[in-house]
Formats: C-alpha cells, structure tokens, sequence
C-alpha cells in the first residue's frame, strides 16, 4: 500500500507539479527579459493603435539600432503618473541623435529632407523645431492633432536609456490581432 502511495506522489510530481512549475518559471523569464504587455490609454497612436489596445512590447537592449519610425514605449519623467512613478509612453520615434527636425505647416522634415508620414492623420498646421542632442530621441503621436507628445513637453527629448522596448503585437481586440507597422 505505501509502495503504491509513493508511486502515485512521485506520478504527480513527475506529470503535474514539475512541468506546472517550469511553465510558470519559463513565463516569468519570458515577461522579465523579452516581452511585456501594455494597455493604451488615449487615442494618441490611431489609426495604428486605438485606444484600450492590448500590444506585446518586444524588450529594448541594443538601443542603437532604432529607426526612424519605429513604434517604442519608454518611460516618461514629465509625465509621471498620480502615484509619481513615471508614466509609460508609446510614440513613434521622428528624430534621431544628433538631427535636425521640423515641422511645417504640419510637414516634417529631417535635415532639410522631406519625411513621408502615411501613418499621420488628423494632422493640423503645426510649426517647431527640434535639435536632438546626442544620445536622445524626439516622438510624436501618429494623431498628431491630440497627441501630447515632443511638441508640448518640457523637455522634448528622451534619453535612449529610457526607451523600454519596441511595439510588437496587438493581442486585443481580437478583430485587429497583427504586428504594429
């Protein structure tokens, strides 16, 4: 009777106890060091993100490669949340270390270079001008006309050592399920 109790132990921690547990370690690992989950909470990224989207966000380690367009969550000193840790953004990065960026009339240029924006709408006639300092990097919303973003902040630029990761994946709502472009 005990051999056929201990059988029946080692049998549920062979079968149940030991692959339940190492999923739960694997999906730690996982939302640790390669992806989190983010709920968007204003309509400033439509049509590309709506708002309540639920997206996969790829985590960030080499922050050199980022290209003009990418869509990237960071961390937001200025806009720091009610329990004043710093509030998570999602924008699409415009301006590049070291660039010269700006709009006119709406129109972005890069360098005196003419940027196409498919993905901006609702777009108004917006003036500024920004100089990216080394190291740091400009966003704006793709709903540039209620996007609080670079044009309205203090300090329009942030630091590549505050970019978190890259948009990935909208899991919800299940009727708009891709990767971010």
């Amino acid at each position: 009777m005990e051999e056929k109790t201990n059988s029946r132990i080692q049998y549920l921690i062979r079968e149940w106890l030991i692959p339940i547990a190492t999923a739960l370690v694997l999906a730690w690992l996982i939302n640790t060091f390669v992806v989190f989950r983010i709920e968007v909470p204003t309509g400033s990224m439509i049509p590309t993100i709506n708002k309540e989207d639920k997206i996969f966000v790829l985590k960030a380690y080499n922050k050199d490669n980022f290209k003009r367009g990418d869509i990237l969550v960071f961390e937001s000193e200025e806009l720091a949340g009610e329990d004043g840790n710093p509030m998570l953004l999602i924008k699409r990065l415009i301006g590049l270390p070291g660039e010269h960026v700006e709009l006119i009339n709406g129109v972005l240029l890069v360098d005196g270079v003419q940027i196409e924006e498919p993905y901006v709408v609702n777009d108004f006639m917006f003036n500024a001008e920004f100089d990216v300092p080394e190291d740091h990097l400009l966003f704006l919303g793709d709903n540039r006309e209620t996007s609080n973003d670079a044009r309205y902040w203090e300090n329009p630029y942030i630091s590549k050592d505050e970019v978190i990761g890259k948009g990935g994946l909208r899991i919800f709502p299940l009727d708009n399920i891709g990767f971010l472009k």
